[in-house]
């Protein structure tokens, strides 16, 4: 007869898939939300916490007793929507909205259409020069938005510009860009000189990502230079050319840098040319914070409505899905 000895504590360590399951726990919850917490954490310091805050302060405002000195005298109060009124019915903020309007008109068909010529012209086959002419195009990206509308500020200006200079001793009338007339046409220019290099490097990226076989099956069927890039080349980049669009109308939104450091140089130039202007002399210089939040909201909702909206739009011609 066999006896069996047991030990405490070796039943209970013996119990079958115990430890196992623990570790399965621990591996599938507990390390990839560790690994995730960083980029969380950051997320709502940064991002969640300052959008909840801006809606908050959005539906307050200042309630001003007796002669508003003294400690008590201001406090802040719920206002509900009378903010969100404020803003939508201000004058200075339509306005705003249309010269942003104009401004993309402007620049968005002459920047991606400059970008796709340049993007077809460097995936040519009789192209020289490639790396040369995409470096040189694409320069102007990497100057910082502020640094170049001083640069092309003081091109503008006709007392210190070399332009205006060699056009008076060629006895020409040369315009001043800083006109109100012409400053929306001065700062298109700006934001196109920069814009070009990316929107063009983003469509020749995905033209150099198409086969080859393509291309050359459609020169055996006699295709030249100029089909091929209007019935291969333009519709097989129709993401990447919707995709730039959208990053444009964005920007355009949120024009911001290049009016407000012209605006030293120019008197046509008001503190609420553009939206995001209007929010920064509402929040910093007239220390109108609930002001400037609800406008905030407003951009960005109306941001969010205008990409979703063109998206929707292209969405089936470009990508080959149903609205």
């Amino acid at each position: 007869m066999t006896t069996t000895v047991s030990r405490p504590g070796v039943a209970a360590a013996a119990a079958p898939g115990t430890p196992r399951r623990a570790r399965n726990f621990r591996a599938r919850v507990l390390v990839p939300y560790t690994m995730l917490a960083p980029g969380i954490i950051l997320f709502v310091l940064f991002m969640a916490a300052p959008i909840i805050y801006t809606l908050v302060l959005s539906v307050q405002k200042k309630k001003v007793t007796g002669l508003g000195l003294g400690k008590g005298s201001q406090t802040q109060v719920f206002a509900g929507l009378e903010n969100y009124v404020n803003s939508l019915t201000d004058p200075e903020f339509g306005a705003s909205v249309l010269r942003v309007l104009l401004y993309g008109a402007i620049l968005i068909p002459l920047m991606l259409g400059l970008a796709l010529l340049f993007a077809l012209l460097l995936d040519s086959r009789r192209s020289r020069g490639g790396a040369f002419s995409r470096t040189a195009i694409f320069l102007p990206y990497a100057v910082p938005a502020v640094i170049s509308s001083l640069l092309w500020g003081f091109l503008y200006l006709p007392g210190v510009s070399p332009l205006h200079y060699l056009a008076d001793r060629a006895g020409l009338a040369m315009p001043s860009l800083l006109d109100p007339s012409l400053v929306t046409f001065a700062i298109c220019n700006i934001a196109l000189w920069g814009g070009v290099g990316f929107n063009m490097i983003v469509m020749y990226t995905s033209l150099k990502a198409v086969p080859s076989e393509i291309y050359e099956a459609a020169r055996l069927d006699g295709c030249s230079e100029v089909q091929m890039a209007l019935r291969i080349k333009v519709p097989i980049i129709a993401p990447s050319v919707v995709m730039t669009a959208l990053f444009s109308i964005i920007a355009t939104l949120q024009v911001f840098a290049e009016p407000t450091t012209l605006r030293p140089l120019a008197n046509s130039l008001s503190t609420s040319w553009s939206p995001l202007m209007l929010v920064y002399r509402d929040a910093f210089t007239r220390n109108d914070i609930f002001s400037a939040a609800s406008t905030s909201v407003v951009i960005a909702a109306a941001t969010f409505a205008i990409s979703f909206l063109f998206l929707r739009i292209v969405q089936k011609r470009a990508f080959g899905q149903e609205n």
